[in-house]
């Protein structure tokens, strides 16, 4: 009677997994991997990389710590060979289908199952399924998957052109191209199985595909129409339920494609951050048959509308994102991928970047496209906390072949990536490409490559039926209008040329890479500004993290690595020596370093809200870091926020008070991102460093919505009677307050602060000062301040956040490094 129990018991289990998709994951079975034509195995972690393997292994040393870069080049010549060894059992060979997925393989891999070849791969951002039933067996199967180097297949591919194309090697692998090196990436060519690898049981049905087209959307009521994708094996009359709603459909054997449509009455819209709640619907989708459910998808969707608005105007063409009917600025950065090895990248670090974006006010995060495509968890977080995404496709700073084969490829790579992420309500845009249209029309390739006229116009062409024809078309094949918004280039136009400020996006560059002052952000001021940068050293912390403090310099060989532009530390001296003081001490020049980045980013921000609505966008370069490193980053590999970051949280308040100095005046902006009007007072106060009230003024203003405008202003010489470097204009205005210096940083004349820090619970200080301490910078290892790099008034009492106990806090200011 017992053993009868068990028999039925397995039976139902066994019906229950033959009725039902399921995957089962290889990649915790036991890998190995070796060098092609190597004898010795070594243990393997899947998803990895071989530079993470050889790492686990100790067979080479970390690849970030001091100049190990450099000696690790040898890994991206060689092939690399990847196997195991997995157990099938009768039961799962009795399902219908069995396929064979690879989420990710980088990139170049040939792939053998049971001895005999299976699947050869040319692209790290595509998805492989392949159905493998008839290719398994009971008991002991192996799988072997060997990858070719990619920077070896790329010269080999570049051979075979009359030609050379910009970007070299990288420029034929579709392959993540900051593997090859960036300015402020190291250059790590690495293979592997990155994402997991799956079997996928399925049987009579299976759901390949569901997305949604937003029919109309008012206050009242919803329309939406769900187009779901189903591969039917077995046809006949099945049950469709999305929620609570059912429809008994009738699918032929083969590929079938179902509509159904849902109604929701008062809709709840989904806002970007810091203009309402980012609202999501949670969707189950069965597909059952008998009572049986045999597959299921869950999709989160956010009701709105968004519109990128390009319009003729007296001076050029606007460019801006209209959500759910307002037009919105956009605030917020440039993400490159969180590491050079992207296995490593786990969901809390994900959640963290997209934190620190909404910490930070920011509305809006491009994806640049020299990296990859995010993880799903990215895209998630992004939704839920109303973060819209800025997406390129994966090409950047080259010119790309255009045969036959390449574009295939990248038309699957789209689809792939498409119909993974389109349902995000985060995803604003697509665009084509990161600064290829500018470097082939401005950066000197055809004089520098030596192109014949023939040659140029092959480029050209391919380079139009590229990011004009393929990429474009295969969007409006997966995409419903209100979906589908492309932008072949970014950006559209050069920094060099006018019509760059006029038109399109900009990146302007001629702070940094042209040497021009800050100052210049003010007159170079365009409708949509994507990208503008300035570098700032990471923390000392992070500094200690890869290098011992025997090389604290910036003449260690080091330091040096940990910089991937030519002239980076130059570059900041040259500014540093315009605006500060500069230091001796190696900590007091990161300090400072991380101020004039700061002090810089806050000019280019700052100017850009001035100048709405004629520009509606601003962001800077760049978020994150791939290592550690000295770069344009906000916060480092670690996860420290710079002062950038403190200051961009500060300009991109929904209200902001900016003072700018214009001719012969001094003029106060009330940039107001809200949606509604502000009537309150404007309070101005001129003060000594000391709190000396020398002039006070106070008005009611009302502030219009969603506007920027000027709201007092005096004359310069009525400040003729005061010491410039010895005061500070503070302002007021509802939530917002700035403090505003007349002279630049070194030519203050700075006291000697006495900074004192209360305690007031485990997690919270009190800090306040008896003069003006300027820049007040908190430590303590491995915590968190809410503020910091902050102005501190005389009898001030700022109130931080930490995020552990306060226990040995340091302290100081930018008067400590003027000594």
């Amino acid at each position: 009677m017992v053993k009868n129990f068990f028999l039925l018991l397995l039976n139902l289990c066994f019906g229950l997994v033959s009725a039902q998709n399921s995957y089962r994951n290889l990649s915790s079975e036991n890998w190995t991997f070796n060098k092609q034509n190597d004898s010795q195995k070594n243990k393997a972690k899947v998803p990895g990389t071989i530079h993470t393997d050889l790492l686990e292994n100790k067979l080479i040393l970390d690849p970030f710590l001091g100049t190990n870069e450099k000696e690790l080049q040898w890994i991206e010549k060689e092939n690399w060979e990847y196997e195991t060894k997995f157990n099938l059992s009768k039961s799962e060979l009795k399902n219908q289908n069995i396929d064979l997925l690879f989420e990710g393989l980088d990139t170049y891999a040939t792939i053998y199952l049971n001895g005999k070849l299976l699947l050869e791969t040319d692209n790290m951002f595509r998805t492989w399924n392949k159905s493998v039933k008839d290719k398994l067996k009971i008991g002991e199967n192996h799988l072997k998957i060997i990858f070719k180097s990619a920077s070896n297949f790329g010269k080999e591919e570049a051979k075979k052109l009359p030609y050379t194309l910009p970007g070299e090697e990288k420029v034929f692998t579709r392959k993540a191209q900051y593997h090859f090196g960036w300015d402020w990436g190291p250059r790590f060519v690495t293979c592997g199985i990155y994402k997991p690898i799956k079997l996928h049981f399925w049987n009579d049905i299976q759901i390949e595909n569901v997305r949604y087209e937003q029919d109309s959307l008012t206050d009242e009521l919803a329309l939406l129409n769900f187009k779901i994708s189903l591969n039917c094996e077995k046809a006949g009359n099945y049950k469709l339920k999305i929620n609570s709603e059912t429809k008994n459909i009738e699918l032929k054997k083969g590929q079938n494609t179902i509509e159904f449509p849902i109604e929701i009455t008062n809709p709840k819209r989904w806002w970007c951050n810091g203009l309402g709640e980012a609202n999501l619907y949670d969707f189950q989708i069965n597909l059952s048959k008998k009572n049986k459910i045999k597959d299921s998808k869950k999709l989160n969707i956010g009701l709105r509308t968004i519109e990128l608005i390009q319009e003729k105007d007296e001076v050029g063409k606007s460019f801006y994102f209209k959500v759910n009917g307002k037009p919105v600025f956009m605030k917020g950065a440039n993400y490159i991928p969180p590491d050079s090895f992207l296995p490593r990248v786990t969901d809390s670090t994900y959640n963290a970047i997209v934190k620190n974006a909404v910490d930070a006010n920011m509305n809006m995060i491009r994806v640049w496209g020299g990296g990859v495509y995010a993880d799903d968890v990215f895209y998630d977080a992004c939704d839920k906390n109303g973060i819209l995404v800025w997406q390129d496709f994966m090409f950047a700073c080259a010119m790309y072949p255009s045969d036959e084969k390449f574009l295939e490829s990248v038309k699957q790579e789209v689809v792939d990536n498409v119909n993974r992420l389109q349902n995000h309500p985060s995803i604003a845009l697509w665009c084509g490409n990161n600064e290829s249209d500018e470097g082939w029309k401005n950066w000197g390739w055809q004089k520098q490559y030596k192109y014949s006229e023939s040659d140029s116009t092959a480029i050209w062409n391919g380079y139009k039926k590229l990011f004009h024809e393929v990429i474009p078309q295969t969007l409006d094949s997966l995409l419903s209008k209100e979906k589908n918004s492309y932008w072949p280039s970014s950006p559209s136009i050069g920094w060099g040329r006018k019509e760059s400020l006029l038109q399109g996006d900009s990146h302007y560059w001629g702070v940094w890479w042209g040497m021009e002052p800050f100052e210049i952000y003010k007159k170079k001021v365009g409708r949509f500004m994507s990208e503008y940068g300035f570098q700032g050293m990471p923390s000392l912390e992070t500094f200690s993290k890869f290098t011992n403090s025997d090389n604290f310099n910036l003449d260690s060989e080091v330091v040096k690595a940990h910089q991937k532009h030519n002239t980076g530390y130059q570059t900041i001296q040259t500014y540093m020596e315009r605006d500060y003081k500069v230091p001796t001490k190696f900590e007091d020049y990161i300090y400072v370093s991380q101020l004039l980045q700061a002090e810089g980013m806050k000019t280019a921000i700052e100017t850009h809200r001035r100048a709405k609505p004629y520009c509606m966008g601003t962001l800077f370069w760049q978020l994150n870091d791939c290592w550690p490193v000295t770069s344009w980053s906000s916060v480092d590999y670690y996860g420290n926020w710079k002062a950038v970051q403190y200051q961009a949280k500060e300009s991109f308040e929904n209200i902001l008070i900016s003072v700018n100095a214009e001719e012969n005046q001094y003029k106060v902006y009330i940039i107001n991102d809200e949606l509604n009007a502000i009537k309150e007072k404007l309070e101005l106060r001129l003060i000594d460093f000391k709190e000396r009230l020398l002039w006070e003024k106070i008005i009611e203003v009302k502030v219009e919505p969603n506007s920027s405008k000027v709201y007092f202003q005096m004359d310069k010489k009525e400040l003729e009677k005061f010491n410039l470097k010895q005061i500070v204009l503070n302002l007021k205005f509802n939530t917002a307050k700035t403090n505003y210096f007349f002279e630049k940083p070194k030519d203050l004349l700075l006291e000697k602060p006495i900074i004192l820090i209360k305690k007031i619970d485990e997690t919270t200080i009190e800090v306040s000062t008896n003069v003006l301490a300027k820049n007040v910078f908190l430590f303590q290892e491995g915590t968190f301040f809410d503020d910091n790099y902050f102005d501190l008034l005389p009898n001030e009492k700022r109130i931080l956040k930490l995020s552990k106990p306060a226990k040995d806090i340091k302290v100081m200011s930018l008067f400590d490094t003027m000594k």
